[in-house]
């Protein structure tokens, strides 16, 4: 069975990817879970989330849709102690990264490339840097007030007093603002960007031996007896997924009598690593996957997700498209549509939570209802053979940097 392979799925394995996330894996059971019952109320099918045996992290789905049974094996592809890792700065360490990261996207040409492909994502990106220098200035401001202060009040002890206790206190409100962020979100946003900019583009070793791991992980699921494998990247996923699977297909893990292999992006920022200078290896892989008839993959997004580089093709934008390019087929979670009124009005405002809406309930799907295309009996081939791409989508090359390692 190959991605051009019609007939129903008994028998699935899912793989998701997180995207930059700290965050134990179980919370994305929890919300699959709370989710997909929401879904299958409205959408009246039958979902039930169970526990998963075997190695991994992650949970069993069976489903009847459209009369039909189907079984799910989810696992969560795990890099978050990745992530803790790379989070670990003080406030010092902080500023050092903001610099550094804003400097390689101006000095690279990526910053303005990337904000010609869409705003949203360019603006934000620069909150963090709008939040954190903010909050520099009104340390700096503080202090200074307090110096000034103490060499009014005791005349001669400026140096001596207030010098000190204003940088105390400066310190002080960078450090509370520091213990804050789990509710203003500018130091992990930072470090999301600064993790993908530290080698201007490139993967970094640590990140990419895990990429290794998940590689053999899928392997051996296109190894057995299942009617299809689907990989789903989200966010930062997105692009990891695409490393995974370009390594797949070259090694030969992908057979014709296999299961149907597949690809779902969801509000990805491919652009963000691949308009980098040393993305090379990134683009090559775009470059792979565009081309190949081994795999379905479907790009999906929505202009409402501030987050994402909604609506952009990942390979056209990036140079990487080959002459006989096939995918991804883009498309649109048209959340303005597809939730109510009511729904969109409390969540348009809420940038990251609409940033998880693709792995969340709709209270009017189309085409697009991530519980019926990861447990529903249609391989996601089927699902969107025919379909015709958004009509508002970016193809134009944009990237300052198109260059590719050999495959």
């Amino acid at each position: 069975m190959n991605e051009s392979t019609s007939g129903p799925v008994r028998r699935r394995r899912v793989f998701y990817i997180p995207g930059y996330d700290p965050f134990p894996a179980r919370r994305y059971r929890e919300l699959y879970r709370r989710e997909g019952e929401a879904q299958a109320r409205i959408s009246r099918y039958r979902l039930q989330v169970l526990p998963r045996t075997g190695p991994g992290y992650g949970w069993h789905v069976m489903a009847q849709i459209d009369g039909r049974r189907t079984e799910t094996e989810f696992q969560v592809l795990v890099w978050a102690d990745l992530v803790r890792g790379s989070m670990v700065r003080g406030v010092a360490g902080t500023y050092g990264l903001l610099a550094r990261t804003f400097w390689i996207y101006l000095s690279t040409g990526a910053m303005g490339r990337l904000f010609r492909l869409r705003r949203g994502p360019v603006i934000t990106a620069m909150y963090p840097v709008v939040v954190l220098l903010g909050q520099l200035l009104l340390a700096l401001g503080l202090g200074w007030a307090i110096w000034r202060m103490t060499a009014a009040v005791v005349p001669g002890a400026g140096a001596v007093i207030g010098v000190p206790a204003g940088m105390a206190a400066g310190w002080a409100i960078l450090v509370g603002f520091r213990r804050l962020d789990r509710r203003l979100y500018a130091r992990y946003l930072l470090h999301d960007y600064g993790f993908t900019a530290q080698h201007r583009g490139r993967t970094p070793p640590e990140l990419r031996t895990r990429l290794d791991d998940f590689a053999a992980e899928i392997g051996r699921a296109l190894a057995s007896e299942v009617d299809e494998v689907l990989i789903v990247g989200h966010s930062s996923g997105a692009h990891l997924g695409v490393e995974t699977l370009a390594q797949l297909l070259r090694g030969g893990a992908v057979r014709p009598e296999g299961p149907a292999l597949a690809f779902l992006t969801l509000g990805q920022a491919i652009p963000m690593q691949s308009f980098l200078p040393e993305a090379r290896r990134l683009r090559a892989d775009l470059h792979l996957l565009a081309g190949s008839n081994s795999l379905t993959w479907v790009d999906v997004s929505a202009p409402g997700d501030g987050c994402c580089y909604a609506l952009c093709d990942p390979v056209a934008v990036s140079g990487a498209a080959p002459g006989n390019k096939r995918w991804p087929l883009v498309v649109s979670a048209a959340f303005s549509q597809t939730l109510l009124p009511d729904t969109w009005k409390r969540l348009r405002r809420r940038f990251f939570r609409l940033h998880f809406q693709y792995l969340c309930a709709f209270d009017g799907p189309s085409h697009y209802d991530y519980f019926r295309i990861t447990a529903g009996p249609e391989t996601l081939a089927d699902r969107y053979a025919g379909r015709t791409p958004s009509a508002s989508r970016k193809e134009t090359v944009l990237s300052p940097h198109t260059d590719r390692t050999a495959a």
